[in-house]
């Protein structure tokens, strides 16, 4: 079993920034990517972004590019998210997942077999 604990949400700003974290414990070893997904109230579940564990490539939904980073510390198995000039679309419950097997495709939910609680962020105009 994994267990994925996120942390760092809350209320900003917007055009504000907040670092999200998600920390891996248990059968980490078998983890092949870790990725970021939001839920908005109303609205499907969506990607954000993932990284590769072992290569580091990183991938980003078209509506955070330029504006998210995703990174990891793998000696903490942590998976971090910068998420700058927040714009209160972005306003969202965050999941943290893990995906045991390699996916071309990290940008869907069937990827992923572990998730975390997720944490809210909220974006005020």
């Amino acid at each position: 079993q994994v267990q994925l604990v996120e942390s760092g949400g809350g209320l900003v700003q917007a055009g504000g920034s907040l670092r999200l974290s998600c920390a891996a414990s248990g059968r980490t070893f078998s983890t092949y990517a870790l990725g970021w997904f939001r839920q908005a109230p109303g609205k499907e579940r969506e990607f954000v972004a993932a990284i590769r564990w072992g290569t580091g490539n990183t991938y980003y939904s078209g509506s955070v590019r330029g504006r998210y980073t995703i990174s990891r510390d793998s000696a903490k198995n942590t998976v971090y998210l910068q998420m700058n000039s927040l714009k209160p679309e972005d306003t969202a419950v965050y999941y943290c997942a893990l995906s045991r097997y390699y996916y071309s495709d990290l940008g869907r939910s069937n990827a992923y077999a572990d998730w975390g609680q997720g944490t809210q962020v909220t974006v005020s105009s």
